[in-house]
């Protein structure tokens, strides 16, 4: 007869240790080996779960990274590499800076989240206000993404408008009004970039050619009244490093001033990295709403908007337009916020970060210069971009003229001798504090072999 219960556990039993299994002699390598690239696509969509860390744009397999300190990460093969995206932005201080890892455990210690307000909250919205004078009120979210999304809604709800203006090649975080395809030239009205965002949705957002003005008054004068704000990165950072061209943030600020229209700063890269007081600050240029990220974190996930009291206000709970987040204003990530923007706050890291950037850029840019390679730099302050073309990058058009074959070797080359770039030519290079004089030398070195070994 089949047995169809399993017999009684005793207490006895239950008293009773498992056998543990024999251990397995494993060497390091297999130990190191266990979770592969080719382990991680059965687990996670593409094997990452941030589709540029995927090497997609320069061909190979991404490198697991164990641990970082400085200017440095390690992979789990215990290879160093001196990091120049430094997580994308965030790390301005460098990894694993004391002052934010102590504020993060003695964080710890009292909770990581607790649904009710805490005075951290308080006190980094007041060091976001002293740094950027535009925002009477912040109210803090998870991530950039959602910082956007938020502004863009209650820019809609002030203004009673739908239509979203933004620019072609700036990138504003994933929620579907915004993931609409950069054109060239005319302005590209309602096409998705994304399959999942209905094209009735992209159908409200205008993407126009970065770095001009006459096609935004050409359509504010056309359709004004239907525009809730435009949307701009100060400092385009997602098509590669593109700085805007002189005045050009001024007249946006007078064509929206002019027409009613909520001018809204995506902040997120530039943030505390162009300046304390960010691209705003640098250019003497307000917005009404400003979306920020990255760096206000600390390394860790936060994200905040912040404008104008009287567009704030209309925010639940005060007003009409909701927007919540359980884990906003996380206790961790505004104890480490404090502890970064506490140690920027004085301004003094902001002129040593331009020296050593340029103490980069510029022997690298002569030296293409004097061999005659088609590249160019794009700098502004500690971030800077080598496109692989030979004619200036000033919008999403020149950008994509780039050779992304040739980004690739380039790419390839300085991993393999132990340097870090962004694994797409679309992004920015990011400078820390942490960076020294020899970090320096060592990638100038590298770099221009990788030029000699690909031209």
């Amino acid at each position: 007869m089949t047995k169809m219960f399993a017999k009684p556990t005793t207490r006895s039993s239950l008293n009773e240790r498992p056998a543990r299994p024999p251990k397995a002699k494993q060497s390091r390598a297999t130990a190191r080996d266990k979770y592969s690239f080719k382990e991680a696509c059965r687990h996670l969509v593409g094997g990452v779960n941030s589709p540029v860390r995927a090497f997609k744009a320069v061909g190979g397999e991404p490198f697991f990274v164990s641990r970082a300190r400085g200017s440095k990460i390690f992979d789990s093969r215990g290879k160093a590499y001196l990091d120049y995206v430094m997580s994308w932005g965030p790390h301005i201080l460098g990894h694993g800076h004391p002052a934010v890892i102590r504020a993060l455990k003695k964080a710890v210690e009292c909770g990581t989240s607790f649904g009710a307000p805490t005075w951290q909250e308080v006190e980094l919205a007041c060091l976001v206000k002293e740094a950027f004078p535009s925002i009477d009120k912040v109210r803090f979210v998870s991530s950039g993404t959602e910082a956007v999304m938020s502004a863009v809604r209650v820019a809609r709800g002030f203004t009673g408008r739908k239509k979203i203006v933004k620019f072609n090649g700036c990138y504003h975080g994933h929620s579907d009004a915004l993931l609409v395809k950069a054109g060239s030239g005319s302005a590209t009205f309602g096409i998705p970039d994304s399959k999942g965002v209905p094209e009735e949705l992209a159908g409200l957002t205008v993407s126009l050619p970065y770095n001009q003005t006459e096609p935004v008054e050409k359509l504010f004068r056309q359709e004004a009244n239907q525009i809730a704000c435009l949307l701009v990165e100060p400092v385009a950072g997602n098509m590669g490093l593109v700085p805007p061209a002189e005045g050009f943030l001024k007249t946006l600020r007078e064509i929206c001033t002019r027409y009613r229209v909520a001018l809204i700063f995506d902040e997120v890269i530039s943030g505390f990295r162009a300046a304390f007081g960010g691209a705003q600050e640098l250019f003497g240029v307000k917005p009404d709403l400003t979306c920020l990220g990255k760096i206000l974190g600390g390394g860790l996930p936060l994200g905040a908007f912040g404008g104008r009291e009287e567009i704030m206000n209309r925010l639940s709970p005060e007003g009409d337009v909701y927007q919540a987040g359980t884990l906003s204003g996380n206790p961790l990530a505004t104890a480490c916020g404090i502890a970064m923007l506490t140690k920027l706050r004085s301004g003094k890291i902001y002129k040593d970060l331009k020296k050593k950037t340029s103490s980069l850029v510029e022997p690298l840019r002569n030296f293409a210069r004097q061999k005659k390679y088609p590249i160019q730099i794009n700098v502004s302050g500690s971030l800077f971009t080598v496109f692989f073309t030979p004619e200036p990058v000033c919008d999403y058009q020149s950008a994509k003229s780039s050779d992304t074959a040739r980004y690739a070797k380039f790419f390839h080359f300085l991993l393999k001798n132990g340097i870090f770039f962004p694994p797409s030519q679309f992004e920015c290079c990011f400078v820390s504090a942490a960076h020294n004089p020899a970090d320096i030398r060592k990638t100038l070195d590298i770099a221009r072999k990788a030029l000699q070994e690909i031209f």
